[in-house]
């Protein structure tokens, strides 16, 4: 057979082996590709210096292997054995600097290279519509007095997604200057519509008929432009105006991708910058996600409008206003409601200006208190409310009611959450920090509530409390508190988080109707309404009655503990259980830790051991040139590296456990 077929067919079979091994000593991923492909490659280098050890070892004469000499294949086996474990290195190394993805199907490669492929074109397409519009250099004064004005078209032409990002960051004066906040309260309504043909199509899709076997008459133009659709006044054939909400046709997929971008974007910037990680900027950019991707299904949204209008008092229907549905036309991307005639509170103009639609400041005040009486009554009362309350979505009507539109968002605070709201609530407009201060860790339930300094969080929120007493200037007043306890490391309940970022917002929206409104003081002087509201005879007397009934079946199971644990102690069964380590994911972690650790010492201890025996001279001779010691000293030290890269498998361990 010829040297070169042999020496092939070596190769393979060293490669196949050594890839099986390597996958069960390193007990991780060790791929197909990769592991075959270093094994050929350490074993066509190291292969001729196997062949020079065996022949200095007088075990290869000639070109031959003395097969009849005892200890050749003793000899043979160490060879393998040492470049199976530089291979080993070869694995750990490429490991280390270039991690190895989980394997996947023909298909799945494919789906995600076409992901790729599209992440990457969106990536630049947004990067030149930035450029086009003139942000890829600010430098000069003047270039950045153009900033606000750049970055509101950029947002515009990038699409659905940046558009409703911008919609949200267009109510948080609190984090942005007041000319970036106004350039970007244009995309509330005014974004750039889909053509009539291509909105035609996807609303009689939607139907799954003509259009008119459903309308009498729908306009062409459209009397809005929203960012995830737009809308179409239409007249029913029964009689009964309307307006058709349709989805952009291209909606969902351009919002997968633009939605992958933030997160990925989000969570780079957490890693590269201490502000980013301050704000939680992947926490956020998941709920924005979250939240965008149920508003694209529309029948969350009639659901959602259903609720709140169930939910509604008869004094609140005289303030604020939720149109009525045909749900029998609504689908998962096309709403038929009623037309609502109005003002968005995005284009009222200044009250007492004398415009066109300017309302009087007595009377604006007037709405902006019975508004802001239904928002905080949903949120401390009812639990429901509207969690996107952006000026867009706020329309003043001509008899003074105010109607809400697009409910796509919608906040929910349990009960149990409420009923420490209000009292949050009153301590705060009673400036009252050390009530407020218990209401917030009630709230919060920090886990270890000794890690946190209540005397510090005390004079934190103190502070804040002061500050809004005594200034009539801005306060921010949610947003100061949730970085009171963002700082302290408490984290509000995802609902309540909501309601206060709303409130937030409502504070910026209500500023449109009425630029001195003073939000933060009127909702807190409302609290004591509310929390007497809260307090209902029946409920109280409901409440108090279960946990009556919850105190007396206690009261009840407390004999037969009490004999349980005199049972014990009697007859010397009693234990007592420490939470250290109490857990099985504890025990195993310090049973990993210690296994780990004893095997590095066992391995370092025999490499050692191993390099102490192969510098030894004496000692029986296994060949003419080699004697018994240095022979069981490369043995022991290969024991001994072995064990040490085994201790290093952890560093091949995939963040999915595999």
């Amino acid at each position: 057979m010829p040297e070169w077929l042999l020496f092939s067919i070596g190769a393979a079979v060293f490669a196949v082996v050594a890839t099986w091994l390597a996958k069960r000593v390193l007990e991780a991923r060790v791929g197909w590709v990769r592991g075959p492909i270093v094994s050929l490659v350490v074993f066509v280098v190291f292969a001729p210096l196997g062949f020079w050890v065996l022949r200095e070892a007088g075990i290869v004469r000639g070109g031959r292997v003395l097969a009849d000499h005892p200890v050749t294949y003793g000899f043979i086996l160490l060879v393998l054995a040492w470049m199976f474990a530089i291979v080993l290195i070869a694995l750990i190394t490429l490991e280390l600097m270039w991690p190895a993805r989980a394997p996947v199907g023909p298909i799945t490669a494919v789906r995600e290279a076409l992901h790729r492929r599209r992440r990457a074109m969106r990536y630049a397409r947004i990067v030149a519509i930035a450029s086009r519009h003139g942000l890829g250099g600010m430098r000069s004064e003047s270039a950045r007095a153009e900033l606000p004005r750049a970055l509101a078209a950029t947002l515009d032409d990038a699409g659905v997604t940046f558009v409703k990002l911008g919609q949200i960051l267009s109510t948080r004066s609190d984090l942005l200057p007041a000319e970036i906040t106004g350039a970007l309260a244009s995309l509330q309504m005014d974004t750039t519509p889909i053509p009539w043909p291509e909105a035609k199509a996807a609303i009689e899709t939607q139907l799954g008929r003509p259009l008119d076997l459903v309308f009498s008459h729908i306009d062409e133009a459209p009397l809005a432009a929203a960012s995830v659709g737009q809308v179409h006044t239409a007249r029913l054939l029964g009689g009964g105006d309307v307006v058709v909400k349709i989805q952009r046709p291209q909606a969902r997929a351009q919002v997968a991708t633009d939605l992958d971008i933030i997160e990925r974007a989000a969570a780079d910037l957490e890693r590269r910058t201490s502000w980013a990680k301050d704000v939680g900027a992947a926490a956020l950019a998941a709920q924005f996600s979250a939240a965008l991707r149920e508003e694209l299904d529309y029948r969350v949204e009639v659901a959602n409008m259903e609720m709140l209008r169930d939910s509604m008092t008869a004094a609140d229907a005289r303030a604020v206003r939720i149109p009525d549905v045909s749900a029998e036309l609504c689908t998962e991307q096309l709403i038929v409601m009623e037309h609502v005639r109005g003002v968005p509170f995005s284009r009222l103009p200044e009250p007492g200006s004398g415009l066109a639609g300017a309302v009087d400041p007595a009377e604006a005040t007037r709405i902006a208190d019975a508004v802001l009486d239904v928002i905080v009554g949903q949120i401390a009362l009812r639990g429901v409310f509207h969690a996107d309350l952006h000026p867009g979505n706020l329309i003043l009507q001509p008899d003074g009611i105010v109607a809400l539109i697009d409910f796509g968002s919608v906040g929910i605070v349990e009960k149990g959450l409420r009923r420490l709201l209000l009292p949050l609530l009153v301590a705060l407009h009673n400036e009252d920090d050390s009530g407020a201060t218990d209401a917030v860790l009630m709230l919060v339930k920090p886990r270890n509530e000794a890690g946190v300094d209540v005397a510090a969080l005390q004079h934190d929120i103190g502070v804040i409390l002061t500050r809004l007493h005594n200034s009539r200037a801005d306060q921010h007043l949610f947003a100061a508190l949730i970085d009171v306890l963002r700082h302290h490391r408490l984290a509000l309940p995802p609902g309540l988080l909501l309601a206060f970022r709303t409130l937030g917002a409502v504070e910026g929206t209500l500023r449109r109707l009425d630029p001195d409104y003073d939000m933060i003081k009127r909702a807190l002087a409302r609290a004591p309404h509310y929390a007497l509201r809260m307090g209902d005879p029946r409920s109280t007397a409901l409440a108090a009655q279960v946990q009556l009934q919850l105190g007396l079946e206690r009261m009840r199971e407390l004999p037969r503990r009490v004999d349980g644990i005199l049972h014990d102690l009697e007859s010397g069964q009693l234990t007592v259980r420490l939470r250290a380590l109490e857990s099985p994911e504890d025990r195993s972690w310090v049973e990993s830790l210690t296994g780990r650790l004893t095997t590095t010492l066992v391995g370092a201890t025999l490499v050692v051991v191993g390099v102490m025996m192969g510098i030894a001279d004496n000692g029986p001779v296994l060949t003419e040139s080699v004697s018994v010691f240095p022979f069981l000293g490369s043995v022991v030290g290969l024991g001994g590296l072995l064990l040490l890269l085994r201790s290093l498998r952890t560093a091949l361990v995939r963040r999915d456990g595999t």
